[in-house]
């Protein structure tokens, strides 16, 4: 497996908060799955997911459909540790020409978590210190909604990122390069562990290895 490339076109106009126009803007959007590349074959429980890619005005636009037969979180506010409380879809993003790089994380009830690591440096302390602290973006900047479909086994979600909320140095969109990770955490009641999946090609099952993200190339 490869990292993926996509190439992220604009979208048409659409209401984020109506999941069928969102569903017809995306139609042509490219995307990629997410998997478990650092094993030879995936674990039983693993469940499939997809993500698609658009942009509109200064936005970055990502929708994800996340298979799951459990469909649970424990969170009850914006930014508690949300991988530790239940499902949670985490996007990494970070420009070409910067260090500095963003994870934004939505749970199924549509609460969020964004962090901000300036350099490994960063990383290596929240890690050391299992401490998010550091890193934490007290003033949420990226809208998202959240559609649970128990029903047909799954979830849907819509993150609106700001490229402000990513960029050191924000300008538009056509012709920039980001680096992403689209990853989850998979829980299912009664199981002590979640079951993680990521859309790059992760020799380890660490989500922060930015060497192993695939390239978003923002299309006029």
């Amino acid at each position: 497996m490869t990292s993926p490339h996509l190439d992220c076109s604009e979208l048409p106009a659409f209401d984020v908060a109506d999941l069928d126009t969102v569903l017809h803007a995306f139609q042509r959007a490219p995307g990629c799955a997410l998997r478990q590349p650092w094993l030879d074959v995936s674990e039983p429980a693993f469940m499939p997911a997809n993500v698609w890619t658009g942009w509109r005005g200064d936005t970055l636009y990502v929708l994800g459909k996340l298979t799951d037969a459990n469909i649970f979180t424990f969170a009850t506010q914006a930014n508690e540790r949300l991988w530790e409380l239940g499902d949670v879809f985490e996007i990494f993003l970070r420009p070409e020409q910067q260090t500095a790089y963003s994870e934004f994380q939505v749970a199924p009830n549509n609460l969020q978590l964004q962090l901000r690591y300036t350099n490994a440096a960063a990383l290596e302390h929240a890690r050391k210190t299992n401490s998010i602290g550091q890193a934490l973006v007290h003033d949420i900047s990226f809208e998202s909604h959240t559609w649970p479909r128990p029903e047909q086994g799954c979830w849907y979600l819509l993150a609106e990122i700001p490229a402000a909320a990513v960029s050191d140095t924000p300008a538009a969109l056509p012709g920039a390069v980001w680096h992403f990770s689209f990853c989850r955490y998979d829980y299912t009641r009664g199981s002590s562990q979640p079951v993680i999946s990521s859309s790059s090609a992760l020799t380890r099952p660490d989500f922060h290895r930015l060497a192993e993200w695939g390239t978003l190339k923002f299309q006029p």
